[in-house]
């Protein structure tokens, strides 16, 4: 025990192992839903179920893991929701790429990370990326996940005369509204777990309507699993198509991954470290950012390898902190409750779409909050940020509204004659959105 102290520096850290341990199965009860959500998005590419879990737990439990080793920091990782999104939706979906390509895009973006991390040069590119944009992206993605979910149980339709409307009310969509205001009061209560005993819940009331309808002559929507435990699958392990990967086309597709997952854990980082007091005094930044960059860039590396959208640093590492997590430890808890669940695929298969439904539109909720740090009043930089965040669910595409929200800035920017707010490193990445538009046709 007095190892385990000192490698994790409890007493400069002002914490002791039974704190860390509650910290750490707080941290994995708010992030646990990804176990059956990521799945599940990822599904919609074809991807198999059982394959995408497995995929999702060894990756959330190495990547917590070694952020708690490496970096000593209390944060948890696991495959992002909204990278997930843009993985099934935008790559495979709406680019028409295969699976094992997209797998091998997050493998390359990670490698990009790796790089990125140990050069030190992200400093430079978060500088280059302007702050309305990062704030409207993160929304932007999170009325993506909204409209997924709300489109996922019929809540919202196409409609040849409006393009979208409202499907009705149907028993799916009245279990969907059951399952969505019974999570928000959880959350709102902020009792611990509350997203993943919304799943549960509105599975339990998915499978009671299911039965009704079975038992009056209809036809049911939810089938019981015929076993709990089963060997984990390797049906994603190791099959990314890595020279798919390299083709000109995919050049935009993999920097979204990237910016994405950099700006999505540089946030989380800062965010959390606040909750926590783990900034430098001296440099302002994180504690540790280096290290806990590095890790998160391994994890979006696993992620190809081993089959799931990109790892990511979770937000909901704020929760652990909160109850008093202040070292790896927590983090290395946090992974270790992950590992059980890779036996437990054909119970959480069982999970129904419309139980998941209202944690992407809570989710969404969570995501819109970076939109009142935008500057609205300044036009220069409120029409580029309004492009991003309407675009990226009005396309479907993460890609659209990142390239329109950067070509827009930098083009308003040297109409006004202020060319010189434009850094260097954006040119570049203007340059190379412009190339992927017209390879991409």
């Amino acid at each position: 025990m007095n190892k385990i102290a000192a490698f994790f520096h409890f007493e400069q850290r002002g914490t002791t192992f039974k704190t860390e341990v509650l910290a750490g199965v707080a941290t994995f009860l708010t992030m646990a839903y990804i176990i059956a959500v990521n799945p599940m998005t990822l599904e919609a590419a074809g991807m198999p179920f059982d394959g995408v879990l497995f995929a999702t737990v060894l990756v959330s439990a190495v990547s917590s893991i070694l952020m708690g080793l490496v970096a000593n920091l209390p944060f948890g990782l696991a495959p992002g929701m909204g990278i997930n999104a843009f993985f099934a939706y935008s790559m495979v979906l709406g680019m028409g790429m295969s699976w094992e390509t997209a797998l091998g895009a997050v493998f390359i973006s990670g490698i990009i990370f790796v790089i990125l991390s140990l050069l030190k040069v992200r400093e430079a590119i978060v500088r280059a990326i302007p702050l309305g944009i990062r704030y409207a992206v993160a929304a932007g993605i999170g009325l993506f996940l909204a409209l997924i979910g709300l489109k996922s149980v019929g809540f919202i339709v196409s409609n040849p005369a409006t393009m979208v409307g409202f499907g009705g009310i149907t028993p799916t969509v009245i279990i969907f509204l059951m399952g969505f205001v019974l999570t928000s009061v959880l959350v709102i209560r902020k009792i611990k777990g509350a997203l993943i005993l919304g799943i549960v819940s509105t599975s339990l009331i998915s499978i009671v309507v299911s039965l009704i309808l079975e038992a009056t002559g209809g036809e049911g929507f939810v089938q019981a699993p015929s076993q709990i435990f089963a060997l984990p699958s390797l049906s994603v392990f190791f099959k990314m198509d890595l020279m798919g990967a390299l083709s000109a086309g995919m050049i935009l597709p993999i920097f979204s991954l990237l910016f994405t997952d950099m700006f999505d854990s540089i946030s989380t980082f800062v965010g959390v470290s606040e909750v926590g007091g783990f900034i430098d005094k001296e440099t302002g930044e994180p504690e540790n950012v280096g290290k806990a960059l590095l890790v998160d860039a391994i994890g979006t590396t696993l992620s190809g390898l081993f089959g799931t959208s990109s790892a990511t640093t979770y937000i909901e590492s704020a929760a652990g902190v909160e109850e008093g997590g202040r070292t790896g430890l927590t983090a290395v808890v946090t992974g270790l409750l992950f590992l059980p669940f890779m036996f437990l695929s054909p119970v959480l298969q069982f999970v129904p779409a419309v139980a998941t439904a209202p944690i992407l539109v809570l989710i969404g909720i969570f995501m819109v909050t970076p939109l009142g740090k935008i500057k609205w009043g300044d036009f220069d930089e409120a029409i580029p940020a309004f492009l991003g965040l309407i675009l990226i669910p009005l396309t479907y595409s993460i890609t659209q509204g990142i390239v329109w929200a950067f070509l827009t800035w930098t083009v308003i920017k040297v109409l006004l004659g202020r060319t010189k707010e434009v850094p260097l490193t954006l040119w570049v990445i203007d340059f190379f959105a412009i190339v992927s538009l017209v390879v991409g046709g």
